[in-house]
């Protein structure tokens, strides 16, 4: 038993995305302009690419219920979490991720990723969503926090719930 669930993209995150990449594509040229050959503006384009490549990287993509295991898969990162392991899995309404503030992530660049810090119970939570809709709370047996999100999100609790 193999089952599929994909992300998809909210227009906010798409906004919010286009958004970020402007104002950076608008101080990269306003440094160049204004420093012509000057190391400011290489530093700073050199520390944007760098900062591109490895937030694209872990860009969510799919979420993968395997018989014995569920992945999250990014781009280059996968994140795989035992079934036997599961302790609960719910649905999140996405008024108690108000409280979610990102600590190591990205947050609106083609989604929301990484370490976040939950500030109402001060612990360290791990996000995979593209949009704040939608979201799954996945907790381990060892209290480790995953927050996924996914079109079919009823359907993935569901088959997390039914073993």
């Amino acid at each position: 038993m193999k089952r599929v669930f994909k992300y998809r993209f909210s227009r906010r995150t798409l906004y919010l995305s286009a958004f970020y990449i402007l104002v950076l594509a608008l101080i990269g040229l306003g440094l160049h302009s204004l420093y012509i050959g000057g190391y400011l503006s290489a530093w700073f384009v050199s520390l944007v690419v760098a900062l591109f490549a490895l937030m694209s990287l872990s860009i969510p993509r799919k979420i993968v219920v395997k018989k014995a295991t569920v992945e999250i898969l990014c781009l280059l990162d996968m994140t795989e979490i035992p079934r036997m392991e599961i302790a609960s899995v719910q649905r999140v309404d996405p008024r108690q991720m108000r409280w979610v503030v990102p600590l190591f992530g990205g947050y609106g660049f083609f989604g929301y990723y990484g370490y976040y810090f939950d500030l109402k119970t001060f612990v360290k939570v791990v996000v995979y969503a593209s949009e704040w809709k939608n979201l799954v709370e996945i907790v381990d047996i060892y209290e480790q926090r995953y927050y996924v999100s996914c079109t079919q999100a009823d359907e993935l609790v569901a088959l997390l719930q039914s073993e």
